[in-house]
């Protein structure tokens, strides 16, 4: 079973918001389990709405003067340890737009460490430990940090370190989801399908490089509530790497491009011969064709040319796991995973029908019915993870797909998860807040009935 941490983060007013009076709100912890419950009163101009309490389900509120570097020690720095041994974490920052979700995940401010983002906080703090630990080691062998930044949208990604390439989503005979790049023809009748871009970086400098590069190819738009508002989720993957595999991952790509034609001509023969093998009746049945023998001599080739190249694939793959069993130190692979999630603020606001809201767009329509459904599915896999359900839904919507990886760690070890509710304290926004908040409470509650938490 695997228990998420819920947090909550109140932003400051914005200058627009600023004549609204503040949403009321009290909060309390609780000394059986060291976590906290919110209670949320509705403004006067609600006059639908009712007094909301959450159960103690968040580990930490932070108040709006906390800055990005308060918020990084207190979820991201204590899992560091986990990914330095090879361990993989997941972050999601939920809420509507203009909550904070991309300040908190991405942040504004690139030059000030105390505002850095959690994704770039993250980067920095373990390349100070991989600078100990490359001490010795020669320079090939040292470990970096590779990033992947892509955003979704419906059911496609865009590689936001590939010049926004569309990538598609799928599910392969591994039972594992693969995010590909358009297919490329190569000479001598090659076909490659590229997978997300990895860029590496030696040094912090390096890495920061990449990520303010693929932070600017992300597509933001207005929508009726953010005149800034993404909408697409986006992913941030860090992960502990070496050149060496790098390499080796570059090889089975190569691999299975050189496998696509061979195994294609063994088809069309199969199918070739087999056509020419049965001829169809007057009655509209298939029968044997006595004028034609099946060539089995030239299917038995062509097959055997098929195996042969894959066994290369499967040596290049076999090699790729002799690298991370090898590797000099338990960090190789360790990950970190940043989701900013797109907003959730569509939602039906009957507490104020004298105050009409804004008429969706028929795009912002559509976009609010897949961000909806892709959140649901998002909840309902954690919710299932954290109750040791057999079936997890990750089939859902296309972003649990893409984070089902994330959530099933190497060797069955389960991964750590986490979750920051991006929180306005105006009574503008008091529905969306509430909304969050309730989802929130959602997710903990059911991580703490699973670890047996009262």
């Amino acid at each position: 079973m695997q228990s998420i941490k819920v947090f909550i983060r109140w932003r400051p007013l914005s200058t627009a918001e600023s004549a609204a009076p503040e949403i009321d709100r009290t909060q309390q912890c609780h000394p059986s389990n060291k976590k906290a419950s919110l209670a949320v009163t509705p403004p006067p101009s609600h006059k639908l709405a009712r007094p909301w309490k959450s159960d103690s389900a968040f580990t930490r509120i932070f108040d709006a003067s906390d800055t990005n570097k308060a918020v990084f020690d207190a979820v991201v720095g204590p899992t560091l340890p986990r990914v330095l041994n090879g361990g993989s974490c997941n972050f999601f920052a939920y809420g509507h737009s203009g909550s904070g979700k991309s300040h908190t995940i991405i942040g504004y401010d690139f030059e000030h460490s105390d505002e850095f983002g959690l994704c770039l906080s993250a980067a920095r703090a373990l390349y100070e430990h991989l600078n100990e630990i490359n001490n010795g080691l020669e320079e090939k062998g040292g470990f970096m940090l590779g990033l992947c930044m892509y955003e979704l949208r419906k059911n496609v990604a865009f590689d936001l370190l590939n010049d926004r390439c569309k990538c598609h989503i799928r599910e392969g005979s591994d039972g594992k989801t693969h995010i590909r790049g358009e297919t490329e023809t190569l000479e001598d009748g090659k076909v490659r399908v590229r997978p997300i871009a990895t860029k590496a970086g030696r040094t912090f400098d390096e890495f920061h490089a990449e990520l303010l590069g693929g932070i600017q190819r992300r597509a933001t738009g207005t929508s009726t509530v953010h005149d800034q508002s993404s909408r697409t989720h986006a992913v941030f993957e860090i992960e502990i790497l070496t050149e060496e595999l790098l390499e080796a991952r570059d090889a089975v790509v190569e691999r299975q491009s050189e496998l696509v034609p061979v195994a294609k001509r063994a088809t069309d023969i199969y199918l070739e011969e087999n056509t020419k093998a049965f001829i169809l009746t007057p009655e509209g049945k298939y029968a044997p064709n006595p004028d034609y023998q099946i060539n089995q001599r030239v299917i038995d080739e062509a097959e055997a040319k098929k195996a042969e190249f894959e066994s290369y694939v499967q040596k290049a793959e076999d090699h790729v796991s002799d690298i991370m069993k090898s590797s000099p130190h338990a960090c190789l692979g360790g990950k970190l995973v940043f989701v900013d999630l797109a907003g959730s603020e569509y939602y039906h606001d009957k507490s104020t029908p004298s105050t009409p809201r804004p008429k969706q767009s028929p795009q912002e329509q559509q976009e609010g019915r897949q961000i909806n459904t892709d959140l649901l599915s998002l909840k309902e896999v954690i919710r299932a993870r954290a109750q040791g359900q057999t079936r997890i839904p990750f089939r859902s919507s296309p972003l649990t797909m893409v984070l089902r990886e994330h959530f099933l760690a190497r060797d069955g070890d389960d991964s750590v998860s986490a979750m920051i509710l991006t929180a306005s304290p105006s009574s503008q926004q008091f529905t969306a807040t509430i909304d969050t908040l309730k989802y929130g409470n959602l997710i903990g509650v059911a991580g703490d009935k699973a670890t047996g938490r009262k």
